[in-house]
């Protein structure tokens, strides 16, 4: 079946709802929209995002436009594009009113204004909050906004196989409808992909199971560039042994991290900021005191330190980090109120993603990105915590009114080739589901996982980098031979978890060939065997492009319009 729209918004999360009432609001009802979730659609791993969006609303009190901005540039480790960051903190203000206007229930303050706290790296309290349920009622307030519009057709649990181009010009998107097995093509002038993060490439990781960079490999297989997929985020504090994230809200409301002799130790590390530095240097920190020794014994090798919340008492925690306490009784047997809770890095976000310009634009004729799946240049090296939610609003925004502006020139929908269409089903299934190998898709993806938790996490070398590539090498040969046990085509979860983890190999090899050739430490990228950043011959952008010999590394300059790199202390 094919069909067709005027604008195809792949993903639902924070990015593809904002982008979503952008158009929205900005055509009326007279843009014609597909809105694909691969889950049901207010199931986006978005709804996770706990601590809060960071945002400059506080002048009158010290904070301001310049300040923001400078703590973006120096987290990134310098790689973040200044005129990038500059209208990202110019423009983050006006989505929290935004939000607020729509009838989002921001905690407030005692005397009503809009509730912000300390996050790590930023030299003002500026994460504007929810308690700690902000990316929840974000997305509820988006999807509340976008239902009083009439010009959208939701495709729920959709699973996107390709995106199909000619001559450099979108043409559609291929998809497995997975309640009734159906191979449907949606045609449209315009695609924005909105698809979020990679983090399940980890075993140990935040992100829901669904999080496997399918639109990352999807962008990739079409010829656009992947920008700085070395870094990856290791959030500091993910419980342990399940990998949940144990918001920054926690130490930005006052908790502790402690080794197991009770010592405060990020005193070592950056004694400015204690607990809430850049989350890279943190993680660091953790490791560093885990790897010496001064860890708690873990499970299946998962040594852990302590946050420490029972200082700050019953009253603060109920009302301030209520989801923390109710995660960790529910998956622990632990209150926080009354235990410190264990927790270590944990993979958490990707710094890179599709190459796009300021708006969001790729380089392919119709094509937007937004969100953690896109690389704006807005992060560098290490994210500053809370600046994700705001990214997904801000650049929902922008690509959603650079959508309405593109579709007002009146492009069309381009024939969609047939050739492509019948090619791309023959191979999931004829080639792929009824394909007689001995290789079964959920070891292969256990076995993915552990490589890059052992050969790609906090601390790095070239030897330990090379060898993971290899397995990853020899894990793509193995799922050439992968049997998919189920052959039907409803709701056939052995297949989309088999196309997941073809994605995931792809972006593995990618992630592990751009990190082997960067020869420096830098934000979340930190090798032992370079361990000084080095911005003669690394302060550039890494780009990588598919050809038929494998990953194809390029370069680009990062732009600085206002901050020379200085050393990074905290």
């Amino acid at each position: 079946m094919i069909i067709d729209h005027d604008v195809i918004i792949l993903g639902t999360g924070l990015a593809g709802l904002r982008a979503a009432v952008e158009i929205a609001c900005k055509s009326g009802d007279m843009v014609n929209m597909g809105i694909v979730s691969k889950v049901q659609l207010m199931r986006a791993h978005s709804v996770c995002a706990e601590g809060g969006t960071a945002a400059m609303l506080r002048e009158e009190e010290g904070d301001n436009l310049d300040l923001h901005a400078w703590d973006t540039v120096k987290g990134s480790d310098f790689l973040a594009d200044q005129d990038v960051v500059y209208r990202f903190v110019e423009t983050s203000p006006q989505e929290i009113l935004l939000l607020d206007h729509w009838g989002l229930p921001w905690s407030r303050t005692d005397d009503g204004r809009i509730l912000q706290r300390p996050f790590g790296g930023h030299s003002y309290p500026r994460a504007t909050m929810a308690a700690d349920k902000t990316g929840f009622f974000e997305m509820q307030t988006l999807y509340d906004t976008l239902t009083q519009y009439k010009n959208f057709t939701r495709y729920d649990e959709v699973f996107a196989t390709s995106i199909i181009a000619e001559k450099g010009r979108f043409c559609g998107v291929t998809m497995i409808d997975a309640s009734t097995g159906e191979f449907n093509v949606l045609r449209g002038k315009v695609l924005l992909i909105a698809t979020g993060g990679l983090g399940t490439l980890y075993g140990f990781t935040t992100y829901s199971q669904t999080v496997t960079g399918d639109g990352q490999a999807m962008a990739y297989r079409a010829g656009l560039a992947l920008e700085d997929s070395e870094f990856l985020q290791f959030h500091p504090t993910g419980l342990v042994p399940s990998g949940i994230l144990m918001t920054e809200a926690c130490r930005g409301e006052g908790g502790y991290l402690r080794n197991k002799n009770g010592d405060r130790f990020m005193e070592k590390y950056a004694a400015a900021k204690m607990e809430v530095a850049p989350r890279d240097i943190v993680s660091r920190a953790e490791m560093t005191e885990i790897i010496e020794g001064r860890g708690f014994e873990g499970p299946k090798g998962l040594d852990y330190i302590h946050l420490d919340l029972t200082h700050l008492g019953a009253d603060k925690i109920n009302h301030r980090l209520p989801l923390i306490r109710e995660v960790t009784m529910k998956f622990l047997g632990l209150d926080p109120i009354y235990e410190p809770i264990p927790v270590r890095p944990v993979a958490h976000y990707s710094m890179g993603g599709i190459e796009a310009d300021i708006n969001g634009k790729t380089k392919m004729e119709g094509v937007w990105a937004a969100g953690e799946v896109a690389c704006t240049s807005l992060h560098g090296a290490n994210r500053l915590g809370a600046n994700s939610t705001a990214e997904c609003l801000v650049w929902g925004g922008f690509a959603g009114a650079e959508i309405v502006k593109y579709l007002g020139t009146n492009p069309g929908i381009p024939d969609m080739p047939a050739d492509r269409v019948e090619e791309e089903e023959k191979r999931i299934f004829q080639d792929m589901l009824m394909r007689d190998g001995n290789e079964n898709p959920y070891q292969l993806r256990r076995e993915l996982r552990e490589v890059m938790d052992f050969h790609m996490g906090v601390f790095r070398t070239g030897d330990e980098m090379s060898a993971g590539l290899e397995k990853v090498r020899k894990l793509k040969e193995r799922f050439n031979n992968v049997n998919i046990q189920d052959k039907h085509r409803i709701y056939n979860s052995n297949l989309i978890n088999t196309l997941e983890l073809e994605n995931m190999l792809l972006l593995a090899e990618t992630m592990i060939v751009a990190a082997l050739a960067r020869e420096e430490s830098r934000g979340g990228h930190s090798r032992r065997d370079f361990s000084k950043r080095d911005d003669v011959n690394w302060l550039k952008h890494t780009l990588i492009t598919p050809t038929d010999n494998g990953p194809k590394l390029d370069y680009k300059d990062v732009t600085i319009t206002k901050w020379k790199p200085v050393e990074r202390k905290y």
